[in-house]
């Protein structure tokens, strides 16, 4: 199988560190930008173009995975359709074409694999077993936290000279669906939004793009709030359901799911295992989960099961996205989809 990552910034030089740990050795990156393909070649010793029609042509894939900004991701899932390739891309923020590109893709039998890199975490899916299971019995409210700071993503760059302070593709944007990702997964789609969208602080770069997304999803019989921002100082993730027969927290610093059983009047912890990060990177953000997506993306390729996500699904997502920003702006509660 002949792998060419497109993009090769943060994401698509850790797309290519995955394929290696998958042992996957025909791989080539497509980057407009000479210094990362220089840094590709000389750290992963894969062969790279600067141009992508030539890339198409010289390299001959059999597989795209997508690394670029998402402001552009419909340029590349297009050119994948239109050359018969499975595709897998990064998570989206940006609906540009997604309606159109799922059809042609379902029309041609293609596998196409949003990522969905959460419900990789060993924790989301303990949670999601302990859900499913029913052990906390009827959940009444959930609230959830999500921050980080913005300039910590790329210390090696500054915010401006990236897609994260662009107003369509801006950090707390993109994270809001990345999470929903994961919790519309498990816990399905509201019928009520309310939401309030805003820039709070000064941080150099991001001056168009707000920073802070808080929101209530009305679920009929639970609610659920939620906070995804990218003025934390110290990277967060916080979750806290209630239950009638339980309640969970789970703190992504602590390597355990917190439950707790009013029986015994006692909390198990529930410990799980994450994978070691990648120098300069959070030590949370363990390099197994992007890893186990890819492998799964495979697995859809040759035929041994579904990618865990869709397209479809992935758009509902980002519907999701655009009623909590329509919802800020009209002062008013959306109902889902309509």
């Amino acid at each position: 199988m002949k792998i060419l990552v497109t993009g090769l910034g943060s994401m698509g030089k850790r797309r290519v560190r995955c394929l290696n740990a998958l042992g996957y050795t025909s791989v080539a990156g497509f980057d407009l930008r000479q210094d990362r393909r220089d840094e590709s070649e000389g750290k992963y010793g894969i062969k790279t173009y600067g141009d992508f029609q030539t890339a198409l042509a010289d390299f001959q894939p059999s597989v795209l995975v997508i690394s670029v900004p998402p402001d552009v991701h419909h340029i590349y899932m297009k050119s994948a359709i239109e050359n018969r390739l499975p595709f897998f891309v990064e998570a989206s923020v940006v609906d540009t074409d997604m309606e159109s590109i799922a059809l042609a893709a379902a029309k041609d039998g293609l596998v196409a694999a949003p990522s969905a890199t959460l419900l990789f975490h060993p924790a989301i899916m303990k949670i999601q077993s302990i859900i499913e299971s029913g052990r906390l019995g009827k959940i009444s409210n959930i609230l959830y936290h999500s921050g980080q700071y913005l300039p910590d993503w790329h210390t090696y760059e500054s915010v401006k000279d990236y897609y994260v302070s662009n107003p369509a593709t801006g950090g707390a944007r993109e994270i809001v669906p990345f999470e929903l990702t994961w919790i519309t997964k498990i816990f399905g789609f509201p019928g009520k939004v309310a939401g309030n969208v805003r820039k709070t602080i000064a941080i150099e770069g991001a001056e168009r793009i707000d920073d802070t997304y808080n929101f209530l999803l009305d679920y009929t019989d639970f609610l659920m709030s939620i906070t995804i921002d990218v003025v934390s100082r110290h990277a967060t993730r916080r979750l806290l359901i209630n239950g009638d027969n339980g309640q969970l927290i789970w703190d992504w610093n602590e390597n355990y799911v917190n439950v707790y059983d009013p029986g015994p009047a006692k909390w198990e912890k529930l410990s799980y295992e994450m994978a070691g990060a990648e120098s300069g990177y959070n030590q949370n953000i363990g390099e197994n989960m992007y890893i186990e997506e890819l492998r799964n993306f495979f697995e859809a390729v040759d035929k041994k099961g579904p990618f865990i996500n869709s397209l479809d699904d992935d758009h509902k997502v980002l519907k999701l996205l655009y009623d909590i920003e329509r919802s800020d702006k009209t002062s008013s509660i959306i109902r889902y989809g309509l």
